[in-house]
């Protein structure tokens, strides 16, 4: 659904081209720009098709067109359908990044259907205009974990016959909640797990138990650059939102906590897209006056009182931290109501359901992937001021460039990290140098360091915003940098393997600390494929590394046990992995 994207139109379809989809249908309604004459164009090429929006009295333009398209003969022919808005762009991690890898993987499982979130970019900083594509220079985002920015969309496999088409969701026809249908409706989430049940039938958002980013996201520009917005703000939205584009929407868009450029992946294949395109006299006539219209429209705007008010009320919401952000429902969820509407299936279902997640006995949660750090480049360009809290001997601050959502509900509640500053100072060696690979911000080590004295720390962290952190957060706490509690400063560099092996030749640490996700398994291979010299007596696998390789370890596990090392320590296990030398190492062992 578009009206005046002009600018972006051919974007658009060369990236979703690229990504694989084979047919576009595009509903416009009210261009002034040419957008509509341009998608026209598109179809007479045989590259997408257009159709009018024509909204009857009283309906939003939104429900119009996909009334439309719930008859539109493009539609129901088609194998897969995703409803998208003209500010969202498909971006797929799995397999080499098009629709065939991800659905191939999606039948594997014997699903229909993919429940894709939405990942928030930002401005980035951003204020003039520019005509590089959105994708390229949009790169820092809302971090995964932030669930204020968890809508959905999803890619099924389409029925019009027992689908409603909805923004966010299809709705199961009702005539079919009695049938056997819904048991064949098996739809997963952004990283390959299958969605609830109580999904099948309503919801628009994910949930801390559904949201997945492993395979697939919907990347959502709404804000784009400040110039992009004012022109926006002053062109209306496809929902008649009243004050939509206003400082609160902009401070709930743009946020750009964590860098995440897998969309680049696209850039060489929709380049050349574009290039053919544009190779066409009348798109390349109708594209470069859409463009010439928001350049002028822009040009009388900055001459407005108006604009340079927007402008320094933006630059005021972009300084609102992500900890402060409201996001409240156009209109507050009534559960009464709700349950009213539910249908008997919808009830009997959800309580089925619900009872079988009760009756299962507890297991050991498996280490989360999205961890106590944001994923992906962090930046810290911009100062902000974050509460500190007390934890253990330590001081954090509530700095959400830095910890995921969770963390920080730990951090508030003086319990981050709890079981590993709990354990680790009673469990490492006495008069132990330590050696600790990813220290992030430093909180382990400097808390050990605290209670500890008689330890002597070496601490590493790649990441250079952690690194940098790492300096606040052992000021905040007085704890002190000296040749007892030292950071090193070589990197890692291409062979992290080879730069580690330095380290412990160098430094005849005691205790190896390895919580760096660099240190992936092949990595860790290549590390253990031969007796460390001299070994260390005590090693750990914790943090960031246990986050994101925790099923790789078992290989790990097994070569620390050829080099002489057991089990020990007594950590639960989604917290860190301790092992002991016992022994010296199988002399059978060889790399």
């Amino acid at each position: 659904m578009m009206k005046d994207e002009g600018a972006y139109v051919i974007e658009w379809v060369a990236h979703h081209l690229a990504v694989g989809f084979t047919d576009l249908v595009v509903y416009t309604n009210d261009c002034s720009d040419g957008t509509d004459d341009m998608l026209i164009r598109l179809e007479e090429l045989g590259l997408c098709h257009h159709r009018r929006n024509v909204i009857p009295e009283g309906i939003r333009p939104q429900p119009s067109a996909l009334n439309y398209a719930q008859e539109e003969p493009v539609v129901q022919q088609s194998d897969w359908v995703m409803v998208f808005d003209a500010d969202e762009f498909l971006s797929i991690r799995y397999g080499d990044g098009t629709l065939d890898s991800l659905l191939d993987a999606t039948t594997a499982q014997g699903a229909n259907g993919i429940v894709i979130t939405w990942r928030i970019f930002g401005s980035g900083g951003v204020v003039d205009w520019s005509r590089a594509p959105v994708t390229e220079q949009y790169l820092w985002a809302a971090p995964q974990e932030w669930n204020k920015g968890w809508g959905v969309k999803t890619l099924f496999t389409f029925s019009a016959d027992k689908w409603k088409l909805g923004i966010h969701r299809p709705k199961m026809k009702t005539k079919w909640h009695e049938t056997d249908f819904p048991d064949q409706v098996k739809w997963l989430n952004g990283s390959g797990r299958e969605m609830e049940d109580y999904f099948k039938f309503r919801g628009w958002r994910s949930i801390t138990r559904t949201v997945g980013y492993d395979w697939v996201q919907l990347n959502h520009y709404a804000v784009k650059s400040v110039d992009s917005y004012a022109i926006r703000k002053m062109r209306g939205n496809v929902n008649n939102k009243a004050d939509k584009y206003n400082s609160d929407y902009w401070s709930l868009q743009d946020r750009n906590e964590v860098r995440d450029d897998t969309m680049l992946r696209y850039t060489d294949q929709r380049n050349q897209i574009i290039a053919q395109l544009l190779q066409d006299p009348v798109l390349h006539r109708l594209h470069h006056a859409a463009i010439a219209r928001a350049e002028a429209r822009l040009a009388e705007l900055r001459q407005t009182e108006a604009y340079h008010h927007l402008v320094a009320d933006l630059a005021k919401a972009s300084t609102v931290p992500i900890t402060q952000i409201v996001a409240k429902p156009p209109q507050a969820r009534d559960k009464e109501k709700i349950a009213a509407l539910m249908s008997d299936v919808e009830k009997r279902r959800g309580a089925k359901a619900k009872s079988e997640r009760q009756a299962v006995p507890k297991e050991p949660v498996e280490a989360v992937p999205m961890g106590s750090y944001q994923s992906g480049e962090i930046n810290l360009l911009q100062d902000v001021t974050a509460e500190v809290y007390p934890n253990h001997s330590m001081k954090l601050p509530l700095d959400a460039r830095i910890f995921t959502d969770a963390a920080r509900a730990l951090i508030k509640s003086g319990k981050f990290e709890r079981g590993l500053a709990r354990r680790m100072p009673q469990v490492l060696a006495e008069q132990a140098k330590v050696l600790e690979i990813g220290s992030a911000v430093g909180f382990l080590a400097g808390h050990c360091a605290n209670i500890r004295p008689d330890l002597r720390f070496y601490l590493h962290e790649q990441n250079p915003a952690l690194r940098q952190m790492m300096g606040v957060v052992c000021a905040l706490s007085h704890r002190a940098f000296n040749d007892r509690f030292f950071v090193l400063d070589q990197s890692l560099g291409d062979d992290a393997a080879a730069a580690i092996q330095a380290m412990i030749a160098d430094l005849q640490p005691d205790a190896l600390l390895l919580a760096d996700p660099l240190l992936g398994p092949e990595t860790l291979q290549r590390l253990l494929s031969a007796p460390l010299a001299p070994a260390p007596a005590q090693i750990f696998l914790y943090g960031r590394l246990l986050e994101q390789h925790h099923a790789a370890l078992p290989e790990v596990e097994a070569l620390l046990a050829t080099l002489g090392y057991v089990p020990d320590f007594g950590f639960d296990a989604n917290i860190a992995r301790g092992f002991r030398l016992e022994r010296a190492p199988d002399p059978d062992h060889h790399s």
